[in-house]
């Protein structure tokens, strides 16, 4: 089983380069990740080093279309998963709807206008901060439904634990990963970490997420300039997408309270459910 240490080294690992098998395998079948057959990028962010959510509330993943029967068993059963939150378009969910699963509730809240297809150009400065700013601030704005439903549950149903995907359980999923993560008093570094483990979480279907890349933004070949920086996940991308928090919202909690009607008594039962069964 892969350190603290190795796997801050392993997320560095250049997209356009495969993590060995080897070495893939014995990490994304533990802790903090959660070998569920049929899924990819699943994790409990309560196992995160430092995470101050409680383990076994709190769980993402990428698409679950595949699930298999063990799979399934899994969420309902090992996990105790009580509810699903779907993150994707209504082309997404078209393509590949979430099964059914006795026992397990499936939440879907279509978005307030379509996803913009990311423009390969705002990526090519840097390391792509530019382009991952403006992405994850759109996504912000435009699930603000998902985004309070997730935060009710907690809300409301402490103990039922849950799980928030999209496709690649990467982006709109690291979104409300983090908001939950701040939330609950998470230093930055652990939410950084959370979001760079899913450039491990991720590799079982690299190749397919680069194509689905390929095609989404019309890329010319994978050497377009922006195109790599795109599919990348970097550290500074995420402190950009803080600081564009910060800078339109006064932060993660004013967001909450401001932007989608929490009141102050609300915002401190979601503190505390994340961190207190």
């Amino acid at each position: 089983m892969a350190g603290p240490a190795e796997l801050r080294e392993l997320v560095q690992t250049d997209v356009a380069q495969e993590i060995p098998k080897e070495t893939l395998g014995p990490v994304i079948t533990n802790a903090p990740f959660v070998y569920v057959d049929g899924t990819f990028n699943t994790r409990d962010l309560g196992l995160i080093e430092g995470s101050p959510l409680r383990p076994g509330f709190v769980h993402r993943t990428g698409t679950i279309n595949h699930l298999t029967d063990n799979g399934k068993a899994a969420i309902a059963g090992k996990l105790g998963i009580k509810r699903i939150f779907d993150l994707r378009s209504p082309e997404e969910r078209s393509m590949a709807p979430d099964p059914e699963i006795p026992g397990v509730e499936n939440t879907w809240i279509q978005s307030t206008r379509p996803d913009s297809t990311p423009d390969l150009n705002m990526f090519i400065s840097g390391v792509g901060e530019e382009g991952y700013e403006f992405m994850y601030m759109e996504v912000v704005d435009i699930y603000r439904a998902s985004w309070k439903a997730v935060l009710e549950h907690v809300r409301d149903r402490p103990q039922d634990p849950f799980l928030v995907h999209c496709t690649a359980g990467r982006d709109r999923t690291g979104v409300i990963s983090g908001l939950l993560l701040a939330l609950a008093g998470a230093s930055p570094d652990v939410v950084t970490f959370d979001y760079l483990l899913s450039r491990i979480g991720t590799e079982p279907v690299r190749q397919f997420l680069l194509g689905v890349a390929m095609a989404g933004t019309k890329a010319q070949s994978e050497e377009q300039p922006g195109f790599y920086n795109l599919c990348s996940l970097k550290a500074e991308s995420w402190a950009a997408f803080v600081k564009g928090v910060q800078r339109d919202y006064g932060g993660f909690a004013q967001f909450v309270t401001e932007q989608l009607g929490f009141s102050e008594e609300d915002l401190a039962k979601i503190k505390s459910n994340l961190t207190k069964a």
